[in-house]
């Protein structure tokens, strides 16, 4: 049996649960054991996204996760490489709703422990330090440079003008971390910005609503308004998941891009996580969509060889050409989503010639 939950709709079920409570419980006791790194993962992931929506919670409903609070400060000492994970939740589980205070005697203990300084990548470094301060604790490196580091990668925006996942992931979580998600203005570069629109295009192209809707999230935290037609796609991807009662199926769900998937809609004002669902495994699915026009785009550029140019005006004709009509209304509606296109594809077409001594 197969319930499809709507952003704006509510259903009565066997012994539902609803909303974020259904949420709590699935994601606690029904999809993976909890000394599972994935399950660290996702629940952590669930939480952050109730806790920085607004969400709110009656203890009970958070009940699911009270034997992990209780011991959080064993597992931070015997999972130290974790502390990220184990910390996210604990202060999340507090600010939901569930109470208590160890939230920041564990944040002390992260900082004195010197776990941060452990990190090798900014970007961990900027989400620990985004961790600690939510209790009012200062990284013991206190790394002056890690926002201009931060700031000079995001600000180079050609690395986005080029399909790789890893850095548009990177930009959106950097965005996140320093914006406190969405709390304070990140006095972002002006390029970060654009940096944020040669990604969405990129991902828009693709037609991935996971990368688009934390793209969208990321421009709001910023102070930008996305797209519409951007955010209206995520929005409508949010409305299209399918949840099945299926054990054993978590590992190979859509559940990731079903949070991020709303998380934009509320972001956007819209309505989200608020469907019942039943009492037990839930898988979470979406119809798999168009594959978009992207990998077509590329290798039609590629195979241009010395041929390709930068101009959009003048590349337009010979990429459409390629395309079917599908192709061609979604890439149609890429150039029109961002006053940036033009500058985008300039990037993406790889026209610059290497000069190699003979």
């Amino acid at each position: 049996m197969s319930n499809v939950i709507q952003l704006n709709a509510r259903r009565t079920l066997a012994r539902p649960l609803a909303g974020p409570a259904a949420l709590v419980a699935g994601f606690a006791d029904h999809r993976r054991s909890v000394d599972d790194v994935f399950w660290l993962k996702e629940n952590a992931e669930l939480l952050n996204i109730l806790e920085c929506t607004g969400q709110t919670l009656e203890p009970a409903a958070l009940e699911p996760h009270h034997a992990l609070y209780q011991e959080i400060e064993k597992r931070l000492e015997f999972f130290p490489q974790y502390y990220r994970f184990l910390l996210s939740l604990c202060l999340d589980l507090e600010d939901l709703g569930l109470g208590g205070a160890k939230g920041e005697a564990s944040a002390h203990w992260v900082a004195a422990q010197g776990l941060p300084e452990a990190e090798l990548s900014d970007l961990q470094r900027a989400e620990a330090r985004r961790l600690l301060s939510r209790r009012g604790v200062v990284l013991r490196s206190d790394d002056g440079a890690l926002t201009e580091r931060l700031h000079r990668f995001i600000s180079r925006s050609a690395t986005f003008a080029l399909p790789n996942k890893k850095a548009a992931y990177e930009l959106t979580h950097i965005v996140f971390y320093l914006s406190e998600y969405g709390r304070k203005n990140p006095e972002l570069p002006p390029q970060a910005l654009i940096s944020l629109e040669y990604a969405g295009i990129l991902a828009y192209l693709e037609q991935n609503a996971d990368l688009l809707a934390e793209i969208c999230v990321a421009m709001r935290y910023a102070g930008a308004t996305p797209s519409t037609i951007w955010e209206d796609w995520v929005l409508n991807a949010a409305r299209a998941f399918t949840v099945l009662d299926r054990p054993n199926e978590a590992a190979q769900d859509d559940y990731h891009e079903y949070l991020v998937c709303g998380w934009a809609a509320r972001v956007a004002g819209a309505r989200a996580f608020e469907g019942p669902l039943a009492v037990g495994p839930s898988a979470f699915y979406r119809e798999p969509a168009f594959a978009g026009p992207l990998r077509t785009i590329s290798e039609c550029i590629f195979r241009m060889g010395a041929g390709r140019s930068g101009d959009w005006g003048v590349m337009a004709p010979r990429v459409t050409a390629a395309l079917g009509q599908k192709g061609h209304d979604i890439l149609a509606e890429a150039v029109s989503s961002s006053s940036h296109f033009d500058s985008f594809f300039a990037g993406f077409a790889r026209a610059a010639r290497m000069q190699v001594a003979v």
